[in-house]
């Protein structure tokens, strides 16, 4: 199998579902890794590795949603919730523009009272105050949630957050995109096929977005195969994913809780990701959730980019994980490995290299 598998990738035929889940649950760590190098260089024959100066700000940590996987959410009444006025937000944006970055990833809970308009007036502000940063915000999810707030079309919604200075969106909330698994971890959330629908109006849009997958939440070897694919056919329609970025999940603090999954299982995953998705240009290595040194394995498993500085992380600290990189460190990273850094905006054009 591992022989006729190499020889479609070489030719450069997609791989089928039953070729998928064999590397998964069958091939060796090594030999899938040594085939989504493979695939990565032939993408990436520069040898650079990217990533972007960015800050992640939590707007508000209050959630309807409560998943049974998120240590960041708060009820409304509880003592720990917030939200954060514009002038808190100004503030963080100041510091990133004052270092730098390019990049504000700015997503929240889903907040009962916060309507389209608050979105609206807070973009535009932002782009006034801000021209030089690319607003990537607002998950699939809280799309839907101010849509139907809002009283308005998904659609709609959409197309004014984007008007009033919604430039691209991160691909969160994706988890499993298999609706039985869903159900069971997050029931409140929306359904895979929603998720779907704001990514097509968005590339629809001309918004260019991330995807994402967490796994390690009981879901089967079959429905992590079955995410890849459903990521890979909405990118055959329109190509507006710039990268994919898959993570474990991290179950301290959670309602689910369970085990994190292995390195070498996020490994496996990644690597699987970099040779099913032959139409998404870039993979990102998450050391958010793996660590330093695991990013740095990942970029001989497929992984191309290093995501962000994150000059601020606040829901995957929640679950007690707390890995910091600075923006000498991740130089060093790439560099120790034998790569080309390389500085790049939200669209993965290089601002400067290393």
């Amino acid at each position: 199998m591992l022989s006729s598998i190499e020889n479609k990738i070489n030719a450069g035929q997609p791989l089928n579902r039953e070729e998928g889940l064999w590397l998964l649950t069958g091939a060796e760590l090594l030999s899938l890794g040594k085939l989504a190098d493979g695939v990565r260089r032939r993408k990436h024959p520069d040898c650079r590795v990217s990533f972007v100066v960015d800050r992640n700000v939590n707007y508000t940590n209050v959630c309807t949603t409560q998943c049974k996987f998120c240590a960041f959410y708060r009820d409304v009444t509880h003592p720990d919730a917030y939200v954060l006025s514009y002038k808190q937000i100004f503030s963080k944006v100041q510091e990133l523009v004052d270092r730098g970055g390019t990049q504000l990833l700015m997503q929240g809970g889903l907040h009962p009272d916060l309507k389209l308009d608050w979105f609206e007036d807070l973009f535009r502000q932002l782009r006034q105050r801000f021209p030089t940063v690319q607003i990537h915000s607002l998950s699939p999810a809280e799309i839907v949630h101010i849509a139907r707030l809002s009283e308005l079309p998904m659609v709609d919604c959409l197309a004014r957050l984007h008007q009033a200075g919604l430039q691209s969106l991160p691909g969160g909330g994706a988890e499993i995109l298999v609706d039985a698994i869903r159900q069971e971890i997050s029931p409140n959330k929306i359904g895979w096929r929603e998720w779907a629908a704001v990514m097509r109006a968005a590339h629809h849009l001309g918004m260019p977005t991330t995807a994402t997958m967490m796994f390690g939440v009981r879901e089967q070897a079959e429905d992590i195969v079955e995410h890849l694919f459903r990521i890979r056919e909405l990118q055959a329609e329109r190509g507006g994913f710039t990268a994919f970025i898959p993570w474990s999940y991290q179950p301290g603090n959670t309602e689910l809780g369970g085990e994190q999954a292995s390195g070498v299982e996020y490994l496996k995953v990644l690597a699987l990701a970099r040779v099913i998705l032959d139409n998404v240009t870039n993979i990102q290595a998450s050391w958010v959730t793996q660590g330093a040194r695991m990013a740095q394995i990942a970029l001989y498993f497929g992984a191309n980019d290093l995501g962000g500085t994150m000059l601020e992380e606040n829901v995957v600290a929640a679950a007690g994980v707390d890995f910091r990189l600075s923006q000498e460190e991740i130089i060093d990273l790439a560099k120790s490995a034998g790569f080309q850094p390389a500085r790049r905006t939200t669209t993965y054009d290089v601002l400067e290299t290393y």
